[in-house]
């Protein structure tokens, strides 16, 4: 029988949407579609505000939402997923006397209450009053409460947490990629606008402690058994990585040296897990410098890094990582590339930080695109075994883990509806980090694919990409048109075959199972202990060898076939 990888077997926990048998919904576009209500205005920052009830699993609060008007329009959308209910909003215009992009002078009108609010599922459709101009800045203050809901399997399905630690103390997070933020506050729940900056004033029981993005600014004690605590974000941020985590919690930290200066490293954990992670977080300073290496200075300097104990596996919460791997190596203990490397580090303090990178510095504008996320990340893993046990290991972790990967679904999947391909299958990760590391054994040149790596960080700095930016980046930049081997392995389900046949020291050979024109170079032996580039075409060519059979290179993930 088969053993399937633990990732596999999480990955199908997510809750199935209808986009496995193609077929989509209103809500789906709604959710998924960058829309006329939703086109015209720009995110520039989020201020939450909202009090987390322990007692009866419930929040309320508003969020203030910053924007600035690209259009001059009236009716805009505003996510917020059911059971939660909106109860009212309010506007701020602020009319432009002379527009600047630094010092913009304003008047700002009175406050006014937006009376045609309509309900569409899970999102709220409101006419706004009609003096917004066009680039101006506006406040709509969104009002809200109630039960929402509560993840079953997280973080594979979204919602709140309400748990309780070893000591029956609460602990409550939230983890919400894929299902999205509004599930538990109202926002314009797309990939494709982030805010600028973010705040959160988060209220919960004076006996617990919050932990949120980037900053601390601060706590209110409330004198009625509650305090609020303040955390800020000076940088861009996905909406699902806007996160609190509530629970008892210790800090401790230290000051890394890192390729922009002192970056600040800080640890928040339950307070019976001081110890263990103390010597468990070493892995952090590991993971930091091999990244730096790789992928140039972690992105968020200003906001700093954080680890912290969350009731779930990991998620990466933008300079908040979620952890949850009871303190020990590999996945749970597990090695996921049977290759006995996967447990000489901490498998989600190296991938969930890998995404730092790959998901939050650099960010896709549709969740359909999440292989840019997933792949890079999964293949974060190889470089960091690479950086630290050679390449041999390196690869032996990379052959390891494309065993999982079931060739079922198409790594992309379909635009505009919200249609994230991990709920069907995993293959994003395995082979979405097969294919990179294909591409860097055709570029051949390792200094050059670690540029390109760097190069993709420093180029889309703190923005949300389309699958295509990234794959016409690396070929522009590698000077190799890569173009058919991201449709063959994103594309498409169908593994390339190599066809050969060895007649009289004559090598032939061609692809065959390929997307038209699939020209990929690949390594294979002509001579004994010998590997060299040979160029197949989807017709047959022909080269000299000294062996009785072809052997290909295991870095890359092909399949052969004999046809004497």
């Amino acid at each position: 029988m088969k053993k399937v990888p633990v990732i596999i077997v999480f990955a199908f926990l997510n809750f199935y949407s209808s986009s496995l048998i193609g077929q989509f919904t209103h809500a789906d576009t709604l959710r998924g579609t960058y829309n006329q209500y939703r086109n015209w205005w720009d995110v520039l920052k989020y201020d939450l505000h909202v009090n987390f009830n322990i007692e009866d699993s419930s929040i309320s609060g508003y969020n203030a939402i910053y924007y600035r008007a690209l259009q001059k329009r009236q009716t805009l959308q505003i996510d917020l997923q059911q059971p939660m209910i909106l109860d009212s909003a309010f506007l701020i215009a602020y009319i432009p006397l002379r527009y600047d992009k630094y010092k913009p002078e304003t008047i700002a009108t009175p406050k006014q209450q937006i009376t045609s609010i309509r309900k569409d599922g899970n999102a709220y459709v409101l006419d706004l009053p009609p003096n917004i101009l066009n680039n101006s800045t506006n406040y709509l203050i969104v009002y809200y409460h109630g039960k929402p809901l509560v993840a079953v399997k997280p973080p594979w399905d979204g919602g709140l947490m309400w748990k309780k630690d070893n000591n029956s103390n609460p602990w409550v997070s939230v983890a919400c990629e894929g299902l999205g933020a509004s599930v538990w506050y109202p926002c314009k729940d797309h990939l494709s606008d982030e805010p600028d900056s973010a705040e959160m004033h988060i209220t919960c029981p004076d006996t617990l402690v919050c932990v949120g993005n980037g900053r601390f600014r601060g706590k209110i004690n409330n004198g009625n058994g509650t305090c609020t605590y303040d955390w800020a974000v000076t940088s861009p941020i996905n909406n699902y990585d806007i996160i609190p985590y509530i629970g008892k919690y210790v800090n401790f930290s230290e000051v890394y040296k890192g390729e922009n200066g002192d970056l600040d490293m800080n640890y928040w954990v339950l307070d019976y897990n001081l110890e263990k992670a103390k010597k468990q977080f070493a892995d952090v300073a590991r993971m930091m410098k091999a990244f730096e290496y790789w992928f140039g200075p972690y992105p968020f300097y200003e906001d700093g890094y954080k680890l912290v104990d969350a009731p779930h596996l990991g998620m990466e919460h933008q300079s908040a990582i979620a952890y949850g791997n009871k303190y020990q190596n590999g996945y749970l203990g597990k090695d996921l590339s049977g290759s006995g490397w996967g447990l000489k580090w901490d498998y989600i303090i190296v991938h969930e930080s890998g995404h730092e990178w790959f998901g939050n510095n650099i960010s896709v504008k549709d969740i359909a695109d999440m292989w840019v996320h997933e792949g890079f990340t999964a293949y974060a893993e190889v470089l960091f075994t690479e950086y630290y046990y050679g390449k041999e290991a390196a690869t032996a972790y990379m052959v390891g883990v494309r065993n999982s990967i079931d060739n079922k679904f198409p790594i992309i999947g379909s635009y505009n509806v919200n249609d994230d391909p991990s709920s069907r299958s995993a293959d994003m990760y395995p082979k979405g980090s097969n294919m990179l590391h294909m591409i860097r054994q055709i570029i051949n040149d390792d200094e050059k694919f670690r540029n390109i790596l760097r190069g993709l960080n420093k180029t889309f700095y703190h923005q949300t990409v389309t699958t295509n930016q990234v794959e016409d980046y690396i070929s522009a930049q590698s000077g190799i048109n890569f173009s058919k081997v991201f449709d063959q392995y994103l594309r498409t389900t169908d593994i390339p075959v190599l066809e050969y046949k060895i007649n009289k020291g004559n090598l032939y050979y061609r692809w065959a199972n390929c997307v038209k024109g699939f020209d990929m170079p690949v390594k294979a032996m002509l001579s004994k202990d010998h590997y060299d580039f040979i160029y197949p075409t989807e017709n047959f060519k022909k080269i000299k060898t000294l062996l009785p059979e072809l052997k290909v290179d295991e870095n890359f993930y092909i399949k052969t076939k004999d046809v004497t």
